[in-house]
């Protein structure tokens, strides 16, 4: 009897088949789990959010309203430099986020822009840098959002002049992707306001500067990232400068030398590496 031909052709038809369909379930099974990780991480911090909400129901924030403005001293005259007034006992941390630090001593503050879907805690690990780049809040473990925190090397008690503060751009609207709202003047115009609370104090910052920006240093990209203290004021108005001439658009506003600064970044992806910077002043 003759044996029958082997179709090699119809054989490498159905391995391609099945390996195509292969391929298809395992990104699919990647993208699924994904999303639903990432849906657990994003209902982990409304959690949070809600337990910082229901300990702060009787908690009032300061307006600027509240403020009681006062002559900045004068850095040149030594007779006239900042004092800390000494109190007894230690500082007692507000009452909305000893609820939310007794979870994470990392925990430094927490950050909200009223009107976006931003509000988390924000912790630093000065020996750790860009620890919880991947990492969640409450069980330090890893994590595709992370956890919004403060670059190691400012200091959020003094304060620096400024404070850089990183997060994600996550797909799923969480993290600090609501900063690209601010690619729109409009949208800056309805929501000028950050309010950064350390574990002790309110405080409240206007928005000065948003611009676009590269990691790439080696190629002449804007260190914004690596000012925290300024030597001087012609240093602290050069980086100011620099901010206001990156700019979007025009806000109006400049900080002045003694002025404490914050900075939001996040990832850009309109250019390669690309960062998206929101720049404000403290007015609280």
């Amino acid at each position: 009897m003759d044996k029958k031909k082997v179709d090699w052709r119809k054989i490498a038809y159905l391995a391609a088949i099945a390996i195509l369909v292969i391929v298809i379930i395992v990104c699919v099974t990647v993208i699924g789990y994904k999303l639903i990780t990432d849906e657990m991480d994003k209902q982990d911090y409304d959690k949070l959010e809600q337990m910082k909400e229901s300990a702060g129901a009787n908690v009032t924030r300061p307006t600027t309203s509240d403020r009681v403005t006062e002559p900045k001293p004068d850095v040149t005259d030594p007779s006239q430099e900042e004092t800390v007034p000494t109190e007894p006992g230690e500082p007692q941390i507000l009452e909305h986020l000893q609820v939310i630090y007794d979870i994470n001593n990392d925990m430094v503050g927490w950050i909200e822009i009223p009107g976006t879907d931003i509000s988390y805690p924000v912790v630093q690990t000065p020996d750790s840098p860009n620890f919880y780049l991947r990492k969640d809040f409450t069980n330090k473990k890893y994590a595709t959002c992370g956890t919004i925190y403060v670059r190691e090397d400012c200091d959020v008690w003094a304060p620096s002049d400024n404070l850089t503060i990183y997060g994600h751009n996550m797909s799923n609207g969480t993290m600090f992707a609501d900063l690209h709202g601010y690619e729109d003047k409009a949208f800056w115009e309805g929501h000028k306001e950050i309010y950064f609370d350390t574990l002790y104090e309110f405080h409240t910052y206007e928005i000065f500067a948003v611009f676009i920006s590269s990691a790439k240093l080696d190629e002449g990209a804007f260190p914004y990232h690596l000012f925290d203290d300024a030597e001087d004021a012609e240093e602290f108005d050069r980086f100011v400068a620099n901010c206001k001439e990156l700019s979007l658009y025009d806000t109006g506003i400049t900080p002045q030398y003694g002025d404490k600064l914050i900075t939001l970044s996040t990832c850009d992806k309109s250019i390669e590496e690309g960062r998206f910077v929101v720049v404000a002043r403290r007015v609280i």
